[in-house]
């Protein structure tokens, strides 16, 4: 699939998989697989299946540019293996993390999505390649990798505290990026692969 590395591209094609499969009559137990907040309907599976489960196109495809552009090259460096497990670990750290915020909030909406996984791609791919220009969408503004994820990661804490878009979840996406941090800097502290982190 475009030249992409295996794991980034099996990523995309469960991600397509689970949502087009209710269209080709194969069944999903969608409401096994989200993330329900600490209760009845809370099974340990959820830390991982929520994070192949979109609950639109637009939500989906979004989630699948961001695997695109910035897992393809991380992959890369660090190969299949970590690579493989940095993204996995970043999926449960945003799913801990939501489990916390919903817990303290009395929320009992679940959560769906593989934005918590992108987000810790965001801050690898940041560390790596920190003197990459990245154009962002909305401001069209050229800003080095680690500017764009600092106002990003910025602008998911404003709105996760002002609490103004509501059927986000903006702490998960921090929880993805928090957890792809500690990870790096824990466990691969200056080490990727032949590179560097700057």
């Amino acid at each position: 699939m475009f030249g992409l590395p295996p794991v980034t591209q099996a990523l995309i094609l469960v991600n397509l998989a689970f949502f087009f499969a209710p269209a080709l009559g194969l069944p999903v137990p969608i409401n096994a697989l989200v993330l329900w907040p600490l209760g009845p309907y809370f099974y340990p599976w959820q830390l991982l299946t929520y994070g192949f489960l979109h609950g639109g196109l637009s939500h989906l495809l979004f989630n699948l540019f961001g695997l695109y552009m910035f897992g393809a090259e991380v992959e890369q460096v660090w190969g299949t293996k970590r690579f493989l497990n940095y993204y996995l670990f970043c999926v449960v750290s945003a799913a801990l993390t939501q489990l916390v915020v919903s817990w303290l909030m009395g929320s009992g909406a679940p959560t769906l999505g593989a934005s918590g996984g992108v987000f810790g791609l965001l801050i690898a791919f940041a560390l790596l390649f920190p003197n990459r220009v990245i154009v962002p969408l909305i401001p069209p503004i050229p800003m080095r990798a680690p500017i764009f994820v600092a106002l990003y990661g910025g602008v998911e804490l404003f709105l996760g505290v002002a609490g103004t878009q509501g059927g986000v979840a903006h702490f998960a996406h921090l929880g993805g990026l928090a957890g792809g941090y500690l990870w790096i800097r824990i466990w691969g502290r200056g080490r990727s692969g032949g590179q560097r982190y700057r």
